[in-house]
C-alpha cells in the first residue's frame, strides 16, 4: 500500500478507525492500525456495523478503509432506498451480484447515487484519459476528466439548423388536404 497523501489525512482516516474502535455499533474485521513515523500509512482497514447510518457509510473517506453493512435479503428494496438516500457524497459505487435482475434493478435505482459505477469490478480503476471520471451530488461537478466529456464544461454549445430546401408555404405537408 502507498501511503495517504499527507499528514492531515492520515490523522482523518485514523479518526475514523478510532470512532469505529469505540462505538458499539461497529468492529474493526481486520486492518485499523496506522503509522506516520516515516511517510503516512495506513493499513487497509474493513469495518463491520450493524448501524445502516454509521459515519464511515456516509461520509466519504479518501483512505484504505471501507465500512459493510448486512442487510436482510428480504429488505433488498429498502436497502437501495438506503444507499441513495443516506449520503449527500456520489462519487463511486460498485456492486457485485450473479444475479442479472439484481444487477440491472440496482444500476437502475442508483442511476444518480455514483459518478462511477461499476458492475463486478474493484471501483478503483478510473485511469485518466481511459476512462471518464467523476462524481455527481456533493462529490463533484460530474466532469468525467480525461475524456472528451470535459470539454463541456468549458464550452457553451450553440445549435444551427439550415435548411436546404425552404418552405414556400407555412403549412406542414400533413395538414394539407387530400
Amino acid at each position: 500500500m502507498n501511503a495517504v497523501i499527507d499528514e492531515d489525512s492520515f490523522d482523518n482516516i485514523m479518526g475514523y478507525i478510532k470512532k469505529a474502535r469505540e462505538d458499539s455499533d461497529s468492529e474493526i474485521v481486520f486492518g485499523g492500525n496506522g503509522d506516520k513515523s516515516k511517510g503516512w500509512f495506513v493499513e487497509p482497514t474493513v469495518l463491520l456495523t450493524s448501524n445502516p447510518h454509521f459515519i464511515t457509510l456516509e461520509e466519504e473517506i479518501f483512505g484504505p478503509v471501507v465500512t459493510v453493512y448486512l442487510y436482510d435479503d428480504d429488505q433488498f428494496d429498502q436497502t437501495l432506498d438506503l444507499v441513495d438516500q443516506t449520503s449527500p457524497y456520489a462519487l463511486t459505487g460498485a456492486v457485485f451480484s450473479r444475479d442479472r435482475a439484481a444487477i440491472l434493478k440496482t444500476g437502475d435505482r442508483l442511476r444518480h447515487a455514483a459518478g462511477n459505477f461499476y458492475v463486478n469490478d474493484k471501483p478503483t480503476g478510473a485511469v485518466v484519459g481511459e476512462q471518464p471520471f467523476g462524481g455527481s451530488r456533493a462529490s463533484g461537478t460530474n466532469d468525467k476528466a480525461g475524456s472528451h466529456i470535459n470539454l463541456h464544461r468549458w464550452t457553451s454549445p450553440r445549435t444551427i439548423k439550415e435548411n436546404f430546401c425552404p418552405a414556400d408555404d407555412f403549412k406542414y405537408p400533413f395538414l394539407l388536404e387530400e
